[in-house]
């Protein structure tokens, strides 16, 4: 056990980073829920994550305006694709979905193949980075969730398929950046689904549930010196269960 790994410096920012995340991924993963469209979140996680790739084999400079424009854009054009095909074959659209996280995935490889440094991009894609986050960083990404989060409001009370995918699109992209596509979908999915069908008093429970398990994850990985986005991962699944639990049981007990 490492207490010397219990640095305020380091684990502050990457757990305010956690906590920016879950303001927007929750609510936004209760409506990939109800749309019945799980991997929405790996599909653009993806399509932004081979526009960073697209940046680096380009030699550009990193985290510069024009990755960001790289990560952005794909991303985008991924949402509108989605959207497209939602319009056209809505009974098909999770196969869809799924078909294009793998096309991107694989594209993100075939360009990296090249690239010595390749297992260690495509690592830190898909793990993240989050101990590396400083308070700076949180900055541009707190005033694009705030946009979302009002621009979301709109959303609810006039249905409009497509501002969904293209707020999911900009969040989404933020986010990978931040903290890694499987942090982007556990903090998406987990807190939702295992406080589906609680009403208004499960956003609170899966905000709590989602705090949770960024705070154990990160406490866990610095004292046993481990990867710290999938032991955050690990410590999501492990509440989610939990409170599934405990609520199926309150609701047996209740009946």
């Amino acid at each position: 056990m490492n207490i010397e790994g219990l640095d305020s410096s380091i684990l502050g920012p990457a757990f305010a980073a956690g906590l920016l995340v879950l303001s927007t991924h929750v609510p936004l993963g209760r409506q990939v829920l109800q749309r019945g469209i799980i991997f929405i979140d790996l599909a653009i996680a993806q399509f932004a994550g081979l526009g960073v790739i697209a940046a680096h084999v380009m030699h550009l400079d990193s985290p510069g305006f024009a990755v960001q424009l790289m990560a952005y854009g794909c991303a985008v054009l991924g949402a509108f694709l989605l959207y497209w095909c939602e319009r056209h074959w809505p009974d098909a659209q999770e196969a869809i979905i799924g078909t294009s996280f793998i096309v991107a995935a694989c594209s993100g490889i075939l360009l990296l193949s090249s690239s010595p440094q390749a297992g260690e991009h495509l690592k830190e894609l898909l793990v993240g980075q989050i101990l590396w986050v400083g308070y700076a960083q949180l900055v541009p990404v707190t005033v694009i969730y705030a946009l979302v989060l009002l621009l979301g409001k709109f959303l609810r009370s006039h249905e409009h398929p497509l501002l969904f995918y293209l707020l999911f699109a900009v969040t989404v992209t933020a986010s990978v950046q931040l903290v890694g596509v499987y942090l982007v979908f556990a903090s998406l999915i987990i807190p939702a689904l295992s406080v589906r069908n609680a009403g208004k008093r499960g956003v609170l429970l899966a905000y709590g549930l989602g705090a949770a398990g960024y705070g154990l994850g990160l406490l866990g990985s610095a004292l046993f010196d481990l990867p710290a986005g999938a032991v955050i991962v690990l410590s999501l699944a492990c509440l989610g269960m939990l409170v599934a639990a405990i609520r199926k049981v309150a609701c047996q007990v209740a009946g």
